[in-house]
């Protein structure tokens, strides 16, 4: 008797294989993936890029206007297989996000942020400069530069909920400073203050009459002066200033006299300052 169901056709074998699916072909990256990527903006920061991690950089994007100065760079992509094009303004502002490109934009993988290690810096006895809830990318690229220019090797940033990481504003306004200066992450800062005290004069920044102040200019000359530990200086939000808990584990507390017609300065001016005192000693 034969077998319930449907009989096979006549024409294909009961034991016909089955074929492999087709290969689909890879389909071009879409926006979201090259979302992905880091943009960096501005001639000084793609040439900071290119002079420290060029094999960083993924894609590289400039305008008529700076062909003759990203030459070189377009020749390393092309020694790397990764596409490089020269685009009009307009189609440029679309791969930056925004008109302030420099007229040119390297595309990259995003950089992780250290964790810092205290015994490295006081290996090296250098003065340390702590951003703990400084919010505004444009104030921490604002303060890279300034350390890049003045040859301050190292910032930190605390994991204030507020604290601003390096992003694409910030490496716009740094030019550059995020290759010159290692950007480190200082968790459980009040904990990490009360540690750096043992190779460092740890000092706050704040408009705190009730604590004892010194003078920034107590900085300068720190490194003539012997057995002198390196300082440490701190600074907070640009709104609400140092964390309590922060503040108390500093051991003094620095101020900048002015004139008095304003309460205080900008916190990327106040960094100027203060990383002039810190990296000439």
């Amino acid at each position: 008797m034969p077998p319930r169901g449907r009989p096979p056709h006549p024409s294909r074998p009961r034991s016909h294989p089955r074929l492999p699916p087709r290969p689909v072909a890879p389909s071009a990256p879409e926006p979201t993936e090259q979302r992905k990527l880091f943009r960096v903006a501005g001639l000084a920061a793609v040439s900071a890029l290119f002079a420290h991690e060029p094999e960083r950089v993924e894609r590289l994007f400039f305008d008529e206007r700076l062909k003759p100065a990203v030459g070189a760079y377009c020749k390393a992509m092309a020694a790397a297989r990764k596409p490089y094009r020269m685009v009009e303004g307009e189609e440029l502002a679309k791969v930056a996000g925004t008109v302030l490109h420099g007229g040119v934009v390297a595309l990259m993988a995003p950089r992780s942020v250290p964790l810092f290690d205290p015994e490295v810096a006081r290996r090296a006895g250098e003065p340390l400069l702590i951003l703990d809830g400084v919010g505004n990318p444009h104030n921490l690229g604002a303060i890279l530069r300034t350390a890049a220019f003045f040859g301050l090797p190292r910032v930190l940033v605390s994991d204030h909920p507020g604290q601003a990481l390096p992003s694409e504003a910030a490496y716009r306004v740094a030019e550059g400073g995020f290759e010159w200066v290692a950007l480190e992450r200082a968790p459980a800062l009040p904990a990490l203050l009360k540690r750096l005290r043992a190779s460092h004069r740890v000092f706050g920044t704040a408009l705190d009459q009730s604590r004892p102040t010194v003078d920034a200019g107590a900085l300068a000359g720190w490194r003539g002066t012997a057995n002198t530990k390196p300082p440490a200086v701190v600074l907070g939000n640009e709104e609400d200033g140092i964390p309590p808990a922060t503040l108390a584990a500093c051991e003094a507390v620095l101020t900048i006299p002015g004139s008095g017609r304003v309460q205080s300065l900008n916190v990327a001016a106040t960094a100027a300052i203060l990383i002039h005192a810190l990296a000439t000693g």
